[in-house]
C-alpha cells in the first residue's frame, strides 16, 4: 500500500512540475524599443503611460523624451509588437520598432495631445 501511495505522490509531483514549466515558458517576456516620432512633451508621455501601460500583457514601460523612444516589456503570450503599434495609433502616436543597436532618427512635426 505504501508503494502505491508513493508512486501516486511521485506522479502527482512530476505532473505538477511539468505543468509549471509549461506555464513558465508560455509567459515569456520580451522587451521592444519603439521610436515615437511625435512624442514631443511631457503630455505625450502622460498619454502613453495612461494608455499603453494598461494594454493586455504589458508589464513595464519606460519613456525617454530625449530620444523619442518607449521601451515596452510585455508577455509574448498576451501581445505582440504589431498589437502595440496599433495601440499607439489609437492614441495618435506613430510607433516604429527599433532594432537592437539602431539609433533613432526623429522628425519634429506637429502633434496632437
Amino acid at each position: 500500500m505504501k508503494r502505491i501511495l508513493t508512486v501516486i505522490l511521485c506522479a502527482t509531483f512530476a505532473f505538477s512540475w511539468a505543468s509549471a514549466q509549461e506555464t513558465k515558458s508560455k509567459s515569456k517576456k520580451e522587451t521592444t524599443k519603439f521610436l515615437i516620432e511625435n512624442m514631443q512633451c511631457e503630455n505625450c508621455i502622460k498619454k502613453i503611460e495612461k494608455n499603453i501601460a494598461f494594454e493586455k500583457g504589458v508589464t513595464d514601460l519606460k519613456c525617454d523624451l530625449n530620444t523619442h523612444t518607449v521601451e515596452v516589456t510585455y508577455r509574448s503570450d498576451k501581445t505582440t509588437d504589431e498589437k502595440l503599434i496599433t495601440a499607439f495609433k489609437k492614441i495618435d502616436m506613430q510607433a516604429k520598432v527599433l532594432k537592437e543597436g539602431e539609433i533613432p532618427e526623429t522628425k519634429h512635426d506637429g502633434h496632437k495631445h
